[in-house]
C-alpha cells in the first residue's frame, strides 16, 4: 500500500503526544523524520516514538528528497515562514492553526504553496472527525429546521509567563489559540463569512495578551456568540439552535481519540423541565489519524484537500476583524 512519507518541523507537545501517534496509527501516513533545533532533543523524541530520522535543524529535514509531506507545529508567529520554506523545498504541508499572524500573511503563504505546486492545509482537525460529519448531515436533514443561532464556549487555564500561549509576539492570546475554533465552527456550520462583527476583549497586563474576549458575529438573520479565555476553567461547548430543535455536541475540539462521544438532539417536549432528547453516540475515532489519511490520500490520488486553505484565509480575516472590533469597543 502506498504511504505518503512525513516529516515533522519540531518537538512541540501536540505533534508529540497526539499528532505524531494517531499518524503512525493511520492507514496512509508514514512519520519517518523529526527537526528540533536541538539535535539531542530531536533524536530522543525520534527513539521514543520509533521515528527513522532525527535532524538538528529545520533546513535539513526540508533537504531530505524521501520526505513528501510536512506536518508545521512550530509556534503560531513562524508558521508562516516554514510552511513557505516547506513549499519552496517541494513538500506538501499540514500547518497548525492558525495558519499565519494576520490575513495578509495567510493570503502569501496561500499563494506560495499554489506557486510551489505543493497541496496546503490548516490543521482544523475537528471538522473531519465523524462527529461533524454527523452533525452537518443533521443539519442539511433539516433536524434542527433552520439553523439560526450558535453559541459556543472554549476555555483553558494558563498563566505561564514563559508559555508561548502568553507571548503577543509569538502569536499568544485566547482568540488565536482557541477562539479559532468557534470562529471556523460559525463560518463552516452557516457556509459563509459574517456580515458584522462585535467584541470584548480583555488583555492581561502582565502578559499583554487577550485572556478573555467574547464575540457576537451575524450571518444575515442568523448569529453566532462566543467566549473564549486563557485563564478560565476548562471548558468547551457548541450549541446550535434551530426554529425546530437544538443540537448540543459536548466535545466539540478535543475529541478523546479512545471513547465515544455524544451529540444531545432536542426537538419538543416540555422544556426546560422535561425536553424530549434524544443522545446520539458516535464511536471514537482519532480526529488526527483521519486527518492525517485524508491529507495523504489527497497526495496520492492528486485530488483537493479536505479543507481548502482559502478557509485559512477567511478565517484569519475575520480573527483580525474581531481584533479590530474589540479596540474600537468603548472602554
Amino acid at each position: 500500500m502506498t504511504k505518503v512519507r512525513w516529516g515533522v518541523l519540531s518537538t512541540a507537545g501536540i505533534g508529540v503526544e497526539k499528532v505524531i501517534p494517531a499518524m503512525q496509527r493511520a492507514e496512509l501516513c508514514d512519520v519517518v523524520a523529526i527537526a528540533s533545533r536541538d539535535e539531542s532533543r530531536a533524536s530522543g523524541v525520534a527513539q521514543s516514538l520509533g521515528i527513522p530520522h532525527a535532524y538538528g535543524s529545520y533546513e535539513e529535514l526540508l533537504a531530505d528528497p524521501d520526505i513528501d509531506a510536512v506536518y508545521n507545529p512550530l509556534p503560531n508567529h513562524i508558521h508562516a515562514e516554514w510552511t513557505l520554506r516547506a513549499a519552496r523545498s517541494g513538500k506538501h504541508v499540514l500547518c497548525e492553526k492558525p495558519l499565519a499572524m494576520d490575513a495578509a500573511e495567510a493570503e502569501r503563504v496561500v499563494e506560495g504553496c499554489r506557486e510551489a505546486g505543493v497541496l496546503l492545509m490548516e490543521a482544523f482537525m475537528y471538522r473531519l472527525h465523524p462527529q461533524w460529519v454527523r452533525v452537518r448531515e443533521l443539519v442539511q436533514q433539516g433536524r434542527l429546521g433552520d439553523l439560526m443561532a450558535i453559541q459556543s464556549f472554549f476555555s483553558y487555564r494558563n498563566v505561564d509567563p514563559t508559555n508561548i500561549r502568553n507571548i503577543p509576539e509569538f502569536g499568544g492570546g485566547s482568540l488565536m489559540d482557541v477562539g479559532c475554533y468557534p470562529i471556523n465552527v460559525s463560518r463552516m456550520m452557516f457556509g459563509g463569512e459574517p456580515d458584522r462583527v462585535e467584541a470584548v476583549m480583555y488583555r492581561d497586563p502582565a502578559f499583554g495578551t487577550d485572556v478573555l474576549a467574547s464575540v457576537i458575529m451575524t450571518f444575515g438573520e442568523r448569529q453566532s456568540t462566543f467566549t473564549c479565555s486563557t485563564v478560565l476553567e476548562s471548558d468547551q461547548r457548541v450549541h446550535l439552535i434551530g426554529t425546530e430543535g437544538r443540537l448540543l455536541v459536548e466535545i466539540p475540539f478535543n475529541i478523546p481519540p479512545d471513547r465515544a462521544t455524544r451529540l444531545l438532539l432536542t426537538a419538543g417536549g416540555d422544556p426546560p423541565v422535561d425536553p424530549n432528547t434524544e443522545v446520539i453516540e458516535i464511536p471514537a475515532k482519532d480526529q488526527y489519524g483521519v486527518q492525517g489519511d485524508l491529507f495523504s490520500r489527497a497526495i496520492i490520488e492528486g485530488t483537493q484537500v479536505p479543507t481548502p486553505p482559502e478557509d485559512a484565509v477567511a478565517n484569519m480575516r475575520l480573527i483580525d476583524a474581531i481584533r479590530a472590533a474589540a479596540e474600537a469597543a468603548p472602554s
